[in-house]
């Protein structure tokens, strides 16, 4: 009950900030059945047989992603495998920096909000979780853990997603 009383909460918040809003136009609304307002507009959950490649993402108590900048290209289909080094839960969500703000501030409010997200896994102290991502827009945009304070600590990364070929020097972190 507790569960879905914050996640009401959550909904009703992004919803009045516009942030369900989907990139395919003016007026239209995110699809009800991605599961997240977060990420839809630099793509959607992937499907794991079409994977394209897997990228290691290490998450430590320093507030730190390792590497914090990953390149992939436009269309490309990637698994994160997202591994926590701390001794503290982290997460990894994707989304615009706007997306991400509003999540960090409502997780502030409500401190142990799960998640079940496509474009995130929270990881506790020691394992590691996976989520596939298909990007199907160019452009620069953000991850981070938005377990509160690790934001605002800087735990923030960039995905750059490429319209051409991934270059050798941004895609020697994928494994």
């Amino acid at each position: 009950m507790k569960r879905q009383i914050t996640l009401t909460i959550f909904a009703a918040i992004l919803a009045a900030g516009n942030v369900w809003a989907h990139g395919d136009g003016p007026g239209k609304q995110a699809d009800k059945h991605s599961g997240s307002a977060h990420g839809e507009t630099l793509g959607k959950p992937g499907d794991p047989g079409k994977v394209s490649r897997t990228i290691e993402i290490e998450m430590g108590d320093d507030m730190r992603f390792k590497p914090a900048n990953v390149t992939v290209k436009r269309g490309e289909t990637i698994r994160f495998v997202a591994k926590n080094t701390g001794k503290i839960k982290h997460e990894m969500v994707l989304g615009t920096m706007k997306e991400l703000k509003a999540h960090a501030e409502l997780m502030r409010k409500f401190p142990g909000m799960e998640h079940d997200d496509p474009n995130a896994v929270s990881v506790e102290p020691g394992k590691t979780g996976t989520f596939v991502w298909q990007f199907t827009k160019a452009g620069t945009f953000d991850f981070a853990c938005l377990e509160p304070g690790h934001f605002e600590a800087g735990m923030i990364g960039k995905v750059i997603v490429a319209k051409a070929a991934v270059s050798k020097q941004s895609s020697s972190a994928a494994k």
